[in-house]
């Protein structure tokens, strides 16, 4: 039996990865669609980052109140999904929170607080409803200026659900896809066996056997203090936690797992119910 194959490439500020098990894959074919599919990693991240001047979501900061502008598919896809999760979880996950994230650093990056003032200045700016998508014309225009969307926990797991249908489409049988730490993509099975283990950091350590669907961690080991509680305009309380999202997305379970770690856990108990779909460990 040919062993894993495994292929990393780095975009979007982390490590992606893919682990390859397909027993009729050769090690050049394999080479050959991980190239295809980062090329397309490389693409959602010019379509997608608030860092880079061609990006669709460079263009919709740049608008002034009033104003709009055309974009890509995979824009709106994730723009709808980010007004939906928005929604559902009352504000928990929202991506206009940028001038928030902003407020609470300084220039250097360093951490400072700010005034009431200022909290009460950025919320003006802050707010799904501020973002209006026209689905049928392919526009997303503002009603604030200079919006600072960030598709960050959204826009990573969005681009491993577009490479795994280059998978699909190019007939592999099995691989798990991964972005950094964060999120984890199954397609298929590896030979002789019933899913892919992985093992979850929570309270007491477990370990999942993750048959489909993709799976997502958000904490603070990692990048420590960087979540914020759009509710409230304040940090997330670091805490040792980890919050795991299993759904049929990537991108879902990116957000989803997000929101949780600014979610109350009788909202979280509720949100699950209306979302059979979803399951959540941590």
């Amino acid at each position: 039996m040919m062993p894993l194959q495994r292929v990393n490439h780095e975009a979007m500020a982390t490590e992606f990865s893919i682990v390859f098990a397909d027993p009729a894959l050769d090690p050049t074919r394999a080479a050959g669609l991980a190239r295809l599919v980062f090329d397309e990693i490389d693409r959602m991240e010019d379509e997608l980052s608030r860092f880079k001047s061609i990006s669709d979501i460079w263009r919709i900061n740049g608008l002034r109140t009033g104003q709009s502008t055309t974009v890509d598919f995979a824009t709106l896809d994730c723009l709808q999904l980010a007004q939906s999760v928005h929604a559902e979880t009352n504000g928990a996950f929202d991506i206009t929170i940028g001038p928030l994230m902003q407020c609470w650093r300084n220039q250097d990056g360093s951490p400072r607080t700010p005034s009431e003032e200022e909290l009460q200045s950025v919320r003006s700016r802050l707010g799904m409803h501020l973002v209006e998508i026209f689905a049928h014309d392919l526009k997303v225009g503002v009603k604030a200026d200079y919006l600072q969307l960030d598709l960050g926990a959204i826009g990573k797991g969005y681009a491993l659900d577009q490479a795994v249908r280059l998978l699909e489409e190019n007939e592999v049988s099995g691989a798990l896809l991964s972005a950094g730490e964060s999120t984890l993509l199954v397609h298929g099975q590896p030979p002789h066996a019933d899913g892919w283990p992985i093992n979850l950091d929570t309270a007491e350590p477990q370990l999942l056997l993750l048959k489909e669907g993709a799976l997502s961690c958000s904490g603070f080991d990692v990048k420590g203090n960087h979540l914020m509680n759009p509710r409230t305009g304040h940090p997330v309380e670091v805490a040792d936690r980890r919050s795991y999202v299993q759904a049929p997305t990537a991108a879902l379970s990116d957000a989803v797992s997000t929101a949780f770690m600014v979610m109350e856990h009788t909202e979280i108990e509720a949100f699950l119910g209306r979302f059979p779909e979803l399951k959540r460990w941590g």
